[in-house]
Formats: C-alpha cells, structure tokens, sequence
C-alpha cells in the first residue's frame, strides 16, 4: 500500500471493515425509528484500495454511497436480474455517478477500477447500520442461485 493511502487512513482514523477495506463511523443519529429500535441515519468513510475488495453482503437497509476522492469504485450488485455493475466517481459523462443507492436486501460488493489506487467514499444508511443486519456471503452461498456468475463471485468472496 502506498504511502499516500497510508495517510488517508491514518488522517481519517480508518479501521479495517470485515467486508474488505477501512472505515469509521463519522454519524450516528440520535433519534430512532418510530418503534425505538434502530438509529434513524448512520454515516461512514469507506475507503478501498485495489489490492482489496469489498466482499458481497447484504444489509436490512438502504445504503447511498457518495463519491469523494481516488479512482472510480464498482459496486457489483446480485439482483434476481444477474450482476449489474455500477461506477461511482466523478466522470459523469463517463457513465459514472457521485451517487448510488444501494436498495436494502441487495447483495452487493466492490471493487477499485483503476490498478494501483484507492477510492474513497461515504456510505450513509436509513434506517442506521446495525451490524446485526449485515450477512457476508461465501462462494458456495451465491452459486446456488448465480451460477451463471462466477466469474465476479470468485472476485468478491
């Protein structure tokens, strides 16, 4: 890893992610959900390099992602319509978009476009993360049901 995302890193306070990557938690709403049960919005930086990917996983909540800083991210998704591949990052008459929203219950991973880089994003969820409702899957999980995909399931588990 490169002395520039070593930096970024450290200056941001990042931890490794059990998804792939390094995060920390920048918002945490106080209110709750009607029933109490959950933190209205949390927020995160996220930050992948492309030695690392972001495995697939699943959440119980809507995810948007925001562009910031490096290369241009793919977030892979798995959809009862295949994998679709979606570019976040600045270029927008590129195909590329600031921002994604990654509907709750989608399974989805990530990965850095560009060889020997990084991108750095920001992850808000609604209702708030919980990591109770995060799921992580194996090769053999997704091959069940995309098998038609191993290609990108290989990359991403």
């Amino acid at each position: 890893m490169n002395e520039h995302i070593q930096n970024l890193i450290q200056q941001l306070d990042l931890l490794p992610h059990p998804e792939g990557g390094f995060y920390k938690e920048t918002y945490r709403s106080n209110d709750t959900c009607l029933d109490g049960s959950r933190n209205l919005q949390t927020a995160i930086y996220f930050l992948l390099t492309s030695d690392n990917v972001s495995h697939f996983h699943r959440i119980k909540s809507d995810e948007i992602w925001y562009f910031h800083a490096g290369s241009p991210l793919v977030v892979h998704t798995l959809t009862e319509k295949g994998h679709t591949k979606h570019l976040v990052g600045n270029d927008i008459l590129a195909g590329q978009t600031p921002q994604l929203l990654v509907p709750k219950d989608t399974i989805f991973g990530s990965s850095v476009l560009e060889r020997d880089s990084y991108s750095l994003v920001s992850c808000s969820v609604a209702p708030g993360f919980d990591f109770a409702d995060f799921e992580l899957f194996s090769k053999e999980d997704l091959m069940k049901d995309y098998e038609d995909f191993e290609g990108i399931i290989d990359l991403l588990t």
